[in-house]
């Protein structure tokens, strides 16, 4: 009886650790696309994806070094090319095209269906099986997220559109095989393995398409490259990898939600626009379905 109430501590633990692991991982990512759509106003979207991750990349390699990490298994190599596709190249690219056709705030319909990506390639990668229910809350927080994001009279690029949908499908794929791969590997580590992998390939490209001038980018812009290459590209993970092990790939998944009102919080707070009773009201609702997910998730 003992032993049995030790273990449901531990696994509480572990759990709420995941919880609060993912948030952070979230609430840092929330910035990701306003800072990618005020650097692609001056910078062109292929040049500020390569040079995020060539920034990220050499600064893990850094890193690993210090810690002297031992290098990756040879068959840990494959699930780190899937997550360097996903995140490293294939989300920032995707997100950086699409956000020449649309506003951050219509990519907040599809942010709010990447945790079903997340969860979906959870079941197929991972292993998870959630319960019914677990899905139920998914769809109707997304549903929300959709809803919410709609009813704020969107403009609509079919291109844009397309681009985003797939930014979405390399993501929830690139989470979730980076989460698997965290429970073996360490959750900085596996970011970490895939930003070194990809510096063979971002950083000759980086130099190739580096502009002749830096003379006419903002300082704006430059932060915003600052953001997405520090905080999206490394720093974000390192949380959200560790969440996604110690939480579930399901549960933590289900954060991704939020993700969309922390930005609009994010700019009430430094950009001073209005928050409506409406956002709040489905902020509120969201949470509940969070609330939800994670407790069907296993």
């Amino acid at each position: 009886m003992e032993r049995t109430s030790k273990l449901h501590n531990q696994t509480l633990e572990k759990n709420t650790s995941g919880l609060i692991n993912g948030l952070i991982g979230v609430v840092i990512f929330s910035g990701s696309l306003p800072a990618t759509r005020v650097a692609v106003l001056e910078f062109d979207p292929v040049f500020l994806t390569v040079a995020r991750a060539t920034i990220a990349g050499v600064l893990a390699l850094c890193i690993l070094w210090l810690f002297e990490e031992k290098r990756p298994a040879r068959n840990q190599l494959l699930p780190l090319v899937i997550v360097a596709m996903g995140v490293v190249v294939g989300f920032p690219l995707l997100t950086a095209l699409a956000l020449q056709y649309v506003t951050s705030a219509h990519s907040i319909v599809f942010v709010g269906m990447l945790p079903l990506a997340t969860a979906a390639f959870g079941v197929l990668r991972g292993g998870e099986r959630p319960r019914p229910a677990f899905w139920f809350f998914s769809v109707l927080g997304s549903l929300l997220v959709v809803g919410f994001a709609v009813s704020q009279g969107l403009t609509a690029s079919p291109t844009g559109d397309i681009l985003m949908l797939l930014a979405i499908l390399a993501c929830g794929l690139g989470y979730a095989e980076g989460a698997k791969l965290s429970k073996t590997l360490g959750g900085w580590q596996v970011i970490s393995w895939a930003l070194v992998l990809s510096l063979p390939i971002v950083a000759p490209l980086t130099w190739w398409l580096t502009p002749p001038s830096f003379s006419g980018i903002s300082a704006p812009a430059w932060l915003s490259l600052a953001y997405v290459s520090l905080f999206s590209m490394l720093i974000g993970f390192v949380f959200w990898y560790r969440g996604l092990a110690q939480g579930g790939i399901a549960a933590v998944g289900q954060l991704q939600l939020l993700q969309p009102f922390f930005g609009l919080a994010l700019a009430a707070t430094l950009l001073h626009e209005q928050v409506s009773i409406g956002m709040l009201g489905v902020t509120v609702a969201v949470i509940m379905c969070v609330v939800g997910a994670r407790r069907f998730a296993k």
